[in-house]
């Protein structure tokens, strides 16, 4: 992330001292574009914080353990979907998970489906992609998430 940082700002100093006018023209068009998102934005991470907050561990667990692989898997990606859990904290959720019993199929699902489709992004995608766009993307989401899915279940052998 540091190296990002450092990278823009010699980015732009490069392109400070090479034309300063386009430099401030395009500072701001990227405040004006910064300040359209940011509302919308908010509200994302908002919704963010509330499910990495509301949905424990356990209650994850409950969820997608004991109610049989197909039940499991549909819930878990139900759930993948509409949860907003970043990567570094769903992949050692997956793991515990495992190990508490979960089947490989709904683990895929689950996390497949939560790091490809977002319900809870969609009104941002909608804004800058369009309504049918951000539609198409995470419907196609969907389906790569279950047929990884499956494919997952069919290699570890939970599915016939």
């Amino acid at each position: 992330m540091v190296f990002t940082w450092v990278l823009a700002i010699v980015l732009f100093l490069f392109s400070w001292f090479t034309d300063r006018e386009k430099s401030v023209k395009a500072a701001r068009v990227a405040w004006s574009l910064f300040r359209g998102i940011l509302p919308v934005f908010i509200i994302v991470l908002v919704l963010t914080s509330l499910s990495l907050g509301l949905i424990r561990e356990d209650v994850i667990l409950d969820l997608l353990s004991g109610k049989g692989l197909l039940a499991g898997t549909v819930i878990g990606a139900f759930a993948g979907s509409v949860a907003a859990i970043p990567g570094f904290v769903a992949f050692p959720l997956s793991g515990i998970l495992l190990g508490k019993g979960v089947p490989y199929t709904v683990i895929a699902a689950f996390t497949t489906t939560l790091m490809m489709v977002g319900v809870v992004t969609f009104p941002l995608e909608k804004r800058f992609l369009g309504a049918r766009v951000a539609l198409v993307r995470n419907l196609a989401g969907l389906a790569v998430a279950l047929v990884v899915s499956v494919a997952i279940g069919l290699f570890f052998g939970e599915l016939p």
